[in-house]
């Protein structure tokens, strides 16, 4: 039967394929949700041209329901000091692959949600939107909920999950410690405070009266039935898409996914100063995976970007941030649409 959160939204099948920034574009989005799940097209890249174009691209393809993805962090100013520690730390490495380093603000940027989003968002009037980080200012909040779109945002802890069913969203995400990608982290910066994905789970289905997404670790159709079963009205899957071709990871993320270097994976700040989940590589191993030398997010990004681009170049992942969860043995190059399907095998 259905659950109430696929009532909601309008969905066949209980899965949300996890916006991942960076690493898809409409493509996959689009073939989600023709397996009659929900597709979910990441903005925090894109700048508003780009995110219209996509929109357009996915009205165009399918009717079905879909999500759009938003950052809410604070921005932090600029930091002269704090950047010039970070590309002295770096310096050898440009030293040695034999470039300058960027300026500052080089390098793909993370914007939170703002009015101008907005505004651009409320000609498509997408059915789903989900933020990252928290949520955005109550009144930018308003603003979505008046085209009638449902609101979902991610939780890491109990704190964080009770404080989002305070502020009326329709459905929590609950993030396992398991999860690619950046940690969804709000209320704390302690990462003494999360948890796994089936530790996490049942307290907030237990602590909360919305429904529960679990998130994190759930790679098959064994592991969507086993988070059903303790309560969640819905799975978020993001790594085990990553290998198809709809997707938009690049050829050294493919390659990495693919070898026993994906079996080893840990939260790092070095690519965006926040922690995230990623295939451990050269700078995770040899400045952190934790560097205290950091820039906040998103200002550790921009003097990595040259040395990514180099690297990549040469046929090499050394320098990328290769976001992945603890769980790649689900990842198959097979169409979105089919693995999406063969995920909700014991849910129909």
């Amino acid at each position: 039967m259905p659950t109430a959160l696929q009532d909601m939204l309008g969905l066949e099948l209980p899965i949300i394929q996890a916006p991942m920034a960076g690493a898809q574009g409409s493509a996959l989005a689009i073939a989600v949700c023709r397996a009659g799940a929900l597709g979910s097209l990441p903005c925090a890249m894109l700048g508003l041209d780009a995110i219209r174009q996509e929109l357009k691209a996915i009205q165009a393809a399918t009717d079905r329901p879909y999500n759009v993805n938003f950052f809410c962090h604070t921005q932090p100013p600029p930091c002269d000091d704090a950047q010039a520690l970070w590309r002295q730390a770096l310096a050898p490495y440009h030293a040695e692959l034999g470039i300058d380093p960027p300026n500052p603000g080089a390098g793909p940027s993370r914007k939170p949600f703002d009015a101008e989003a907005a505004s651009a968002l409320e000609a498509f009037k997408p059915p789903v939107v989900s933020f990252h980080f928290g949520l955005p200012a109550p009144e930018l909040l308003e603003r979505v909920r008046r085209w009638g779109a449902r609101v979902l945002s991610s939780a890491t802890t109990v704190e964080e999950a009770q404080w989002l069913q305070e502020r009326g969203v329709d459905a929590i995400i609950a993030q396992g410690l398991e999860a690619g990608g950046h940690r969804g982290m709000f209320l704390t910066d302690n990462l003494h405070s999360q948890m796994g994905t089936f530790a996490l789970l049942p307290q907030i289905v237990k602590a909360v009266k919305v429904p529960v997404i679990a998130a994190g670790g759930i790679a098959d159709a064994q592991t969507v039935a086993a988070a059903l079963s303790l309560g969640a009205a819905a799975v978020q899957i993001g790594t085990t898409y990553l290998l198809c071709p709809e997707a938009g990871t690049s050829a050294v993320h493919r390659q990495a996914l693919q070898s026993p270097a994906a079996r080893l994976s840990a939260l790092t700040n070095v690519y965006s100063g926040r922690p995230a989940r990623g295939i451990v590589n050269r700078p995770m191993r040899e400045l952190g995976p934790m560097s205290p030398l950091a820039p906040p997010f998103p200002l550790a990004t921009a003097a990595l970007s040259a040395l990514r681009s180099k690297a990549e170049s040469q046929g090499s992942g050394d320098f990328s941030p290769l976001w992945a969860g603890q769980n790649v043995s689900g990842c198959r190059e097979i169409s979105a649409t089919l693995l999406t399907r063969q995920l909700a095998a014991n849910c129909t």
